[in-house]
């Protein structure tokens, strides 16, 4: 009777550890799927972990929650200024914002040149401090390759796409098994137009991970850049080639048409011989009888 008194004390001791255990887990955490109800009901001006606050932005921003997502993300980048994800993100959900009043303004008659300005320089605005961030990180760590990929990614949303370009090339350099890393790499070279450059990467990427449907997309992209660059270039130097003969043509015939002209110019003309006129013969003077 001890022994099952004892057993029951004992397994009523670990339920209420692993609630306890559960509970301390959970507030660490943003809210989940199950309760985003109350994660919208969350006083975002309260949170004090920088972290914590870019999670919840997540979830916003998964949930199509755009505005309470920068809400989010502006709260993580007031706590931590150098939380350099969080203002890449903020970036991210002010872009999709102004996507939105673009879309508006095609389809409002009555909307200004303005329209949507604003917010495209507070997202201009959150990925130059991105790049500040990301920047210093590596200074701190130049190898940190995760921290190079997304300083690219930050340069391609400013178009500032030769930076991004060599921190891409950087990234992949320093961890050339990622396909995330060869595939934005890849999209970079395309949009500098560098078709030939971006095919090993692409192809690289789909090593790595065959169900790549965007390194897929790209890569056609890029070989089909290929061939209309090659094309060009192949018709350019077709067409040289024939303003060449036809220099050459106009040159050989201007020559044979000078040299014609030389050698007319060099025949001796005789003068014409002076006939004198032969005199008609006078009639005899008749005899006197």
């Amino acid at each position: 009777m001890m022994v099952c008194r004892m057993f029951r004390s004992f397994a009523l001791y670990s339920v209420l550890v692993a609630a306890l255990f559960l509970c301390a887990c959970s507030a660490g955490q943003p809210p989940s799927d199950a309760n985003s109800a109350s994660g919208s009901s969350t006083n975002i001006a309260e949170i004090t972990d920088a972290r914590f606050a870019m999670a919840l932005g997540d979830q916003f921003l998964e949930n199509n929650q755009t505005d309470r997502a920068i809400e989010a993300y502006l709260r993580a980048t007031e706590i931590d200024p150098n939380l350099a994800d969080a203002w890449f993100k903020l970036g991210i959900a002010n872009g999709l914002i102004e996507k939105e009043q673009e879309l508006a303004a095609q389809n409002d008659v009555n909307a200004t040149e303005d329209s949507g300005k604003e917010e495209k320089r507070e997202s201009d605005k959150a990925f130059r401090k991105a790049v500040d961030a990301y920047k210093k990180i590596l200074d701190q760590n130049p190898d940190d390759h995760a921290a190079l990929f997304n300083l690219g990614r930050s340069y391609n949303k400013l178009n500032q796409d030769q930076d991004a370009a060599k921190a891409l090339k950087q990234a992949v350099k320093l961890d050339p098994e990622d396909s995330e890393y060869q595939t934005e790499l890849g999209a970079i070279l395309i949009k500098l137009a560098q078709y030939h450059e971006a095919i090993p990467p692409l192809k690289k990427a789909l090593e790595l991970d065959p169900e790549n449907l965007r390194a897929a997309d790209l890569l056609e992209d890029a070989q089909a850049g290929r061939t209309r660059v090659d094309y060009a270039k192949t018709r350019s130097n077709s067409n040289s080639n024939s303003a060449s003969n036809a220099n050459a043509n106009v040159n050989a015939n201007t020559a044979v048409s000078s040299n014609s002209n030389t050698s007319v110019s060099n025949r001796v003309v005789k003068p014409p011989v002076e006939t004198k006129p032969t005199p008609k013969p006078s009639k005899p003077t008749p005899k006197p009888n």
